[in-house]
Order: C-alpha cells, then sequence, then structure tokens
C-alpha cells in the first residue's frame, strides 16, 4: 500500500506536534511542519505530499494566510490533497474551497477531539473526497434564505444532500439512513435531476450539489 504522506501547517507548536503523533500512530507519514504559510508552499513543493493540514489563521497577520496557501497549493499541486483547520464555521471560506474540486475538507479544531472520525476524515480526502463539518452544513440549514433553491426537493432528498455535504459516500449515507444504498442512489439522482445539474461527470455534479446546498442560506 502507498503510504499517505501529510504536511502540517500551524503556528500553534503544541497542536501541531500533537496532531503529529496523533497521525504518525495512525500509520500515516507526516513527512513536514511549519508555522506559516510561505513554509508552507515550500515544504509542499519539496516533499509533493499526498495531503497538508492547514490552518486557516496563521502568521504574520492571522487571518487567512492559511487559505491563501492552500489556494495556492490548489494552483500549483492540485493533487495535492487540503483539510483546512478552523476555529469557526466560516461558510464564505469552506464554500470557496469546495469550489476547487475534491481532494478539499473543511474542518473545525473541535473535531480533532474525535481521534477516529479524525484520521477517517484525514484518509477520505487524501484519496479525494470532499468532507465539510457538520456544524458548518447545520448552521447553514438553519439558516437558509427565503428563495431557497433546495425547495424543489423532498425532505428525504434534503437529508441525502446534507450527508452528502459532510462528504459521505452513497453507502455512508444508507447506513446513517437505515435504507439500501440502492434507495440513496435513486435520491441522489433525483437530487442532481431537481437541482438542474447536467455535468456529465458524477463526481463533479456531485460537488455541484453540495455547492447548492452550502449557497442555500
Amino acid at each position: 500500500m502507498t503510504s499517505t504522506g501529510v504536511v502540517l501547517a500551524d503556528d500553534d507548536v503544541l497542536l501541531r506536534e500533537g496532531l503529529a503523533s496523533l497521525l504518525q500512530r495512525s500509520g500515516l507519514d507526516v513527512v513536514g511542519q511549519v508555522g506559516d504559510g510561505e513554509q508552507l508552499l515550500e515544504l509542499v513543493r519539496e516533499t509533493r505530499p499526498t495531503l497538508a493540514i492547514v490552518d486557516i489563521r496563521m502568521p504574520p497577520t492571522n487571518t487567512v494566510e492559511g487559505l491563501q496557501a492552500a489556494a495556492k497549493i490548489r494552483e500549483e499541486h492540485p493533487e495535492v490533497g487540503i483539510l483546512v483547520l478552523s476555529a469557526h464555521a466560516e461558510a464564505e471560506h469552506a464554500m470557496r474551497l469546495l469550489a476547487s474540486g475534491g481532494g478539499i475538507g473543511y474542518l473545525l479544531k473541535s473535531r480533532v477531539t474525535d481521534v477516529e472520525e479524525f484520521v477517517d476524515t484525514v484518509r477520505r480526502i487524501a484519496r479525494g473526497g470532499s468532507v465539510v463539518d457538520p456544524a458548518l452544513v447545520q448552521e447553514l440549514v438553519s439558516a437558509r434564505r427565503r428563495d431557497d433553491p433546495l425547495d424543489v426537493l423532498s425532505a428525504r432528498e434534503r437529508e441525502v444532500l446534507a450527508l452528502m455535504a459532510e462528504g459521505r459516500s452513497n453507502a455512508g449515507i444508507a447506513r446513517r439512513l437505515w435504507v439500501t444504498e440502492g434507495t440513496v442512489e435513486k435520491h441522489v439522482r433525483s437530487i442532481l435531476t431537481k437541482l438542474r445539474l447536467t455535468e456529465a461527470d458524477d463526481d463533479h455534479r456531485r460537488v455541484l450539489a453540495v455547492l447548492t446546498f452550502l449557497d442555500a442560506r
């Protein structure tokens, strides 16, 4: 099995070291750690990792340096997966990340306390999946705009779409909703049709559906 090379970027050394230890104990290969965006870009260019885990706020201004570095990585090395960690649910940033394709994740730092879930998220993004923190999904669901493009969907289709936004596969959605995978596939096809997403690439259509969901706030 090919090892998953991971780089970490966070100016909080204790958190960074803790994540590195956690990932290495889980069989992942941490190939480098840095404390700011510029160092991260250099490290990615040197090591060509499978995945970069990036704090959204880093020096010098502690605003969106991590997000800017992530965008640059996606531009220069689209094959590198990116997991952005944030202390707060910020919808605009999450949507911008998802729009750049697969292999993208947006997770609240509080989620890291669930070790098994965190490692599973890292592996899913490394395989090309897209993961959005469930807390962000729920926040957006509860603050939908009056003119909601999701009005065309049934209640169950909304549930399926919310789980898609969390990055779950059809099989994972089926387990969560206690239905068959075939039933989920029918719901997904119906969602894509009702939202008039006609791209030929089904994976890309799923991302577009999630973006529609996130934008309905």
